[in-house]
């Protein structure tokens, strides 16, 4: 069993609000992440809140997916990670990894990613465009306890340059997988190319 984990625990201090409930399209930035999701080869959701998780629950309370609030939020993003690997079922195979902040990574570049996972069962899968990684990133279950170890000094950095041989990249057509949103610059720019694209 594949799991999307959906990291939105993030503080958004240099947003200076919630930027996950900000709108984009006819719905908010979460939001769209969720239906990107849902409509993906993921068989199950997982979501891993924190800061401001009271009003972004309510806001996807209907969503077909599972809740876990990381009362650790404040030490990272891998505290986020570390949690939501904890709370994932014992049958689970693998957890794509996604940014709650990346609207724009579309159903099929997360499909991709999961049926190159399928197909080489390599552990750790994850996209690359001109060179550069970005995200989601696509995490094997043997690896559970090795990340629960990770310094969050280095992140899962750590844990795909401890095992480059069990690495696949991925090559995709947009920039997308780089880009996360952390200031109303950022948001200003992914509304402009969500408007451009569906123009």
């Amino acid at each position: 069993m594949i799991w999307a984990m959906i990291l939105g625990a993030g503080k958004s201090q240099r947003m200076g609000k919630p930027k996950l409930l900000l709108p984009f399209g006819e719905k908010t930035i979460i939001e769209t992440v969720i239906d990107n999701l849902i409509r993906s080869k993921a068989e199950n959701i997982l979501a891993v809140l924190g800061s401001n998780w009271k009003k972004i629950e309510k806001k996807i309370k209907k969503s077909p997916l599972k809740m876990t609030v990381n009362p650790h939020f404040q030490r990272g993003m891998l505290s986020s990670v570390q949690w939501g690997f904890k709370a994932l079922p014992e049958n689970t195979q693998a957890v794509l990894i996604v940014l709650g902040d990346q609207p724009a990574v579309s159903t099929d570049i997360i499909n991709k990613i999961i049926e190159a996972f399928q197909m080489t069962r390599k552990g750790i899968v994850l996209p690359v465009y001109k060179n550069n990684r970005g995200h989601p990133v696509l995490i094997d279950m043997k690896y559970r306890a090795e990340v629960e170890t990770l310094s969050p000094d280095i992140g899962l950095r750590g844990l795909v340059y401890g095992h480059p041989e069990d690495v696949l990249e991925v090559k995709v057509d947009t920039p997308s997988i780089l880009k996360d949103i952390n200031d109303m610059e950022d948001y200003k720019k992914e509304l402009l190319r969500s408007k451009e694209k569906t123009e």
